[in-house]
């Protein structure tokens, strides 16, 4: 089937396009991945529009789609603060000196109204579509676990994976509408804590 094809050729594109994105903002690709970005919405751009009779082949475009506006606009807001000589994420300043994300509605929440704190709480309520909070989670998480002193990186996709089995989980068992995950740090250890939201 043409758009079987087409939506398995999008989400390898997506994951392609992610690896070059943090490539370019590493410093290891001089130029921004213009031509696989405007492939990919190409893309997404065919089926927007288009009636997709197929529950699951809608879904599936659905979650490819906002999973591809999210890190959009992700990438975009690095590249403007690029552009205008603020470096920020992973690779740039620390946790505590960066702007404050602007969250995508329910998805992101953090103690006390404080924004971007310490001891914020991320919430993740659909794991596929919530990818500006997973990967917000993610960059705290490796922040932590420098500061920590562990040196170890594990790979966004095997972090998003265990957010996305852990939210599942608490929502099949415990009836949870979504789930705040936070950060704490023991004995130089740096672990996930969740708190369902009912």
């Amino acid at each position: 089937m043409a758009l079987q094809d087409d939506l398995d050729r999008l989400d390898t594109a997506i994951r392609q396009l992610q690896v070059k994105w943090d490539l370019f903002f590493n410093g290891a690709e001089k130029k921004p991945p213009a031509e696989l970005q405007s492939q990919v919405e190409a893309l997404v751009k065919r089926y927007s529009n288009a009636e997709i009779r197929n529950n699951g082949e809608r879904f599936r475009y659905q979650s490819l789609s906002a999973r591809f506006t999210s890190f959009n606009e992700l990438w975009q807001k690095r590249l403007r603060a690029r552009e205008e000589g603020k470096v920020f994420g992973v690779h740039g300043l620390r946790a505590d000196q960066l702007p404050p994300p602007a969250p995508p509605p329910a998805a992101l929440r953090t103690a006390g109204g404080s924004a971007g704190g310490p001891s914020g709480e991320i919430r993740v309520s659909d794991p596929a579509r919530d990818t500006t909070a997973v990967r917000e989670l993610y960059e705290r998480f490796l922040e932590e676990r420098r500061r920590a002193g562990e040196t170890k990186t594990p790979p966004f996709e095997s972090f998003r994976q265990l957010i996305g089995q852990q939210t599942t989980r608490l929502q099949a068992e415990k009836g949870a509408q979504a789930v705040d995950f936070r950060l704490e740090t023991k004995d130089g250890k740096v672990s996930l804590k969740a708190r369902i939201v009912k």
